[in-house]
């Protein structure tokens, strides 16, 4: 046996081990990852805000603790208003559903000559095997539900501390970065630390735009289809369809058909349609341009980094893609060399659909035939 191979089999073991050991501890570790890329895009986001407050005079701690705050009311707010909204209008369709049921069954008696009574139809529902199924069910999920609720507070509180920390000693944290780099490398980083924040300031702000438009849109049709609570439902359809990737659309569109429903189920129909149009509208025409401008990344590219995004982090992957590539094509763009480009590769391309290669010249001889 060569005396290298036992000593060669325990560093294969012991590679091994630590590749198994290193691939356990980061699927463990991949909650809290996520967290922290959260955490540092929203500092990111909040950093030209504290920076300005900052150069005031303002401590950066208080500048931050202000921002985060301004941010919490609004949001607790704007929760708060809509909460009541919504508990108010379910309340007003549970009261109200017994006569439109009743209206229903009249016209299905009506139309098919037929004898439904709603308190029969009621007492075969309370009575019916799929419904005591769906209760046993629901009373025991109730424990999965809060367990649920419960991690989705202790993981909000984990963005907001370290998103807090982030932007708050933002200055300390660059200077501890670069003071393990060389000079050379320092600024670098630096550099595409300010190219992270102005594009996610961008993208927020692309985002912004699109919720101002939306909002506005929508409450026109809100207004003309006499929808109660019309103002808040714009600003309902507008925030959520934009700041909550994938499923933000369908959360959006369906409190307003929710709101529209009592009044008249047309009103919800046209809700509804109005929505899908207008969601095609914001997909094709204006989110790419206005993305792409503020971002300054082609269309199609910010549409397939939404779409890799998504394949890769779920929700949270959309919502940081295009900041994400747009920041990385930024810092990439000054090290890929770009050469002039010549006359024949910049002309229109002629009959042989090669412009660099010289059309031959016509053929003047004579054919040969009888003199």
């Amino acid at each position: 046996m060569p005396r290298w191979l036992p000593r060669a089999v325990v560093l294969v073991l012991a590679l091994i081990a630590c590749f198994q050991l290193g691939s356990w501890a980061f699927h463990q570790l991949t909650g809290l990852l996520v967290n922290i890329l959260i955490a540092f895009f929203l500092a990111l986001a909040v950093e030209p805000a504290v920076a300005r407050m900052s150069a005031r005079g303002m401590r950066r701690g208080l500048a931050t603790f202000l921002v985060f705050l301004g941010v919490f009311v609004a949001a607790v707010g704007f929760v708060v208003l809509l909460g009541s909204m919504l508990a108010g209008q379910i309340v007003a369709m549970v009261q109200g559903f017994p006569g439109y049921l009743d209206s229903v069954i009249g016209s299905i008696n009506t139309t098919f000559h037929t004898k439904l009574s709603r308190l029969a139809i009621q007492d075969s529902l309370l009575h019916s095997d799929w419904l005591q199924k769906y209760v046993q069910n629901s009373a025991t999920g109730v424990l999965d539900v809060s367990a649920t609720v419960l991690g989705g507070l202790f993981r909000l509180l984990t963005v907001g501390l370290f998103s807090f920390y982030f932007a708050a000693d933002g200055p300390r944290l660059r200077r501890a970065l670069c003071s393990v780099l060389p000079p050379a490398k320092q600024s670098e980083v630096l550099r595409a630390w300010e190219i992270a924040v102005a594009k996610t300031g961008g993208y927020l702000y692309s985002r912004g735009l699109m919720a101002l438009v939306s909002g506005i849109a929508h409450y026109v049709v809100f207004a003309v289809l006499d929808v109660p609570y019309a103002p808040a439902l714009a600003v309902w359809v507008g925030l959520v369809s934009q700041f909550i990737p994938t499923i933000g659309t369908y959360l959006a569109g369906a409190l307003p058909m929710l709101i529209a429903f009592p009044g008249s189920p047309w009103y919800a129909l046209y809700v509804l349609g109005f929505v899908v149009v207008y969601q095609q509208f914001e997909n094709y025409v204006l989110q790419p341009k206005l993305t792409a401008k503020t971002v300054d990344i082609h269309p199609a590219v910010a549409f397939g980094s939404v779409i890799a995004g998504t394949a890769l982090l779920g929700a949270v992957g959309a919502l940081i893609a295009i900041p994400a590539v747009a920041t990385l094509q930024a810092f990439l763009g000054a090290y890929v060399k770009r050469y002039e480009v010549t006359e024949g590769a910049s002309g229109a391309a002629g009959a042989s659909g090669d412009p660099a290669t010289p059309s031959p010249r016509p053929w003047r001889g004579r054919l040969p035939g009888p003199r």
